[in-house]
């Protein structure tokens, strides 16, 4: 058994994700790749679908140990399908509910996020403690 960890988001593509790339490539007819959820092998529905009919053609079992395509499989079904188109759709309400909320705190007022520019001990400047202990 190898094991290919990766943290990073799993809405990149494959090509962006060298852990699972890795992984892929290692994979040989007889093996089983397994997973935590099924969109963990794509970007979007499209390139999931791309992997794992790209893994089942080379005789490659993929194990999904959470989410409602939870099992192991041999060959594409609804279920990963299902699982999939639901999984995309999860993200685009993420990142349409996160726009929404930003818009909408903007419109109160708000701006969040750190404050652009660097903080003043980096351009060169003391510190309001510094100062304070230098006068």
């Amino acid at each position: 058994m190898k094991v290919f960890e990766e943290k990073v988001s799993g809405k990149l593509a494959v090509d962006a994700r060298p852990g699972l790339r890795e992984a892929i490539e290692y994979m040989r007819d007889g093996d089983m790749l397994t997973v935590q959820e099924v969109d963990r092998l794509g970007g979007n529905l499209l390139e999931g679908l791309i992997v794992l009919t790209d893994l089942f053609e080379r005789g490659i079992a993929v194990k999904v140990l959470e989410g409602i395509a939870t099992g192991e499989h041999t060959e594409r079904s609804l279920i990963l399908d299902l699982a999939l188109a639901l999984a995309e759709g999860r993200r685009r309400d993420i990142v349409r509910e996160t726009r929404n909320g930003l818009e909408a705190a903007r419109k109160r007022g708000k701006v969040g996020g750190r404050v652009r520019g660097a903080a003043p001990a980096r351009r060169g400047y003391p510190s309001s403690a510094a100062r304070t202990a230098a006068w």
